[in-house]
This record gives structure tokens, sequence and C-alpha cells, in this order.
């Protein structure tokens, strides 16, 4: 997938910079090289590998230093419900602002 030069004017336009013709030309060289890149690893067969939850697993092994799932504090619903003005079944009670 190659940019043209419409195409990078039109991202700068998107994002608000005001790109000279030079830099126009250089940054549509730098994007359609990103692109070249993400082809490349796209055309890459990942077909049996697995995915990894760190780069460092694929040479050395990592404990994963997870907390348990456990509950550590109180339901505090109704304290932080006491203030409001109103409240039904645990919810706070708005006036309907969409008709």
């Amino acid at each position: 997938m190659a940019l043209t030069s419409d195409d990078v004017s039109r991202i700068a336009l998107l994002a608000r910079l005001e790109l000279s013709e030079d830099e126009r030309a250089a940054m549509l060289q730098q994007l359609n090289g990103f692109f070249s890149i993400v082809e490349q690893m796209r055309a890459v067969d990942t077909s049996g590998v697995e995915p990894l939850y760190t780069p460092l697993s694929a040479v050395q092994d990592v404990a994963l230093r997870l907390r348990e799932d456990v509950v550590t504090e109180d339901d505090q619903r109704e304290a932080n419900q006491r203030s409001a003005p109103a409240v039904a079944d645990g919810l706070f009670l708005v006036p309907k602002v969409i008709e």
C-alpha cells in the first residue's frame, strides 16, 4: 500500500500540520518505508508460533509476577451513596436529560 503526495497532504491537514513541499516529500518517503516494513512483517508465516507474553520468554524462563485475584476492600457502596439525592437498588438516580 503506497501512499501518494495527496495522501500525505490529507494526513497533514487532518493532523493540523503545515508541511513545506520538501517536508511533504520526506514524509512521503518515511511513511512508504514504514508501510513497506509492515508488508514484510505480514508476509512472514506465523502459523504455529505461540504468542509471547513478554519477549524475554523466547530466550529464558520467566515467572509471571501476578497477584492473586482476591477481594482486598470491603463493599463501600452504601457509604458512597449516602450523600446522593436519590438512589434505588444500589444505583444513582438522575433526572432524564434525553427525550
